[in-house]
């Protein structure tokens, strides 16, 4: 009797189709930001997958300034991505919504960083318009 390899439950996805570059809603279906890579995890140090390797698990999404990498190349340092935790997605779809609120990442700390300093010195800029 031969023995079959573990296999991991969970739900199989594309990166490409399912995952990159889609929206990211918080629990409130505030737009956040969107998917520019993933970080794994048991990911086969060689190049050739073997039969039995466990699939790489998805730890988070990342999000950050990559428009210049994608122009001239390279990638960002690690200290500029923004992650959010694959436990925090309630929704895949064509939009991946979270259970926590957009102000507990940091991937929203540009836009808290121009309301404060920015739209907030600007008369009226302290208040919702009436």
């Amino acid at each position: 009797m031969t023995s079959r390899p573990s296999v991991r439950a969970g739900r199989v996805l594309d990166a490409q189709v399912h995952l990159l570059d889609r929206q990211v809603l918080d629990v409130d279906g505030v737009p956040l930001t969107a998917v520019d890579d993933l970080e794994l995890t048991d990911v086969p140090f060689d190049t050739e997958l073997k039969r039995g390797t466990p699939a790489p698990v998805i730890e988070s999404l990342l999000s950050g300034p990559v428009l210049a990498t994608r122009i001239f190349g390279g990638r960002p340092p690690a200290s500029r991505w923004h992650r959010i935790l694959w436990g925090t997605i309630t929704d895949l779809a064509t939009v991946l919504r979270l259970s926590v609120h957009g102000d507990e990442l940091d991937v929203t700390w540009p836009e808290r960083w121009a309301r404060d300093r920015v739209v907030g010195r600007i008369p009226g800029g302290k208040h919702d318009p009436e």
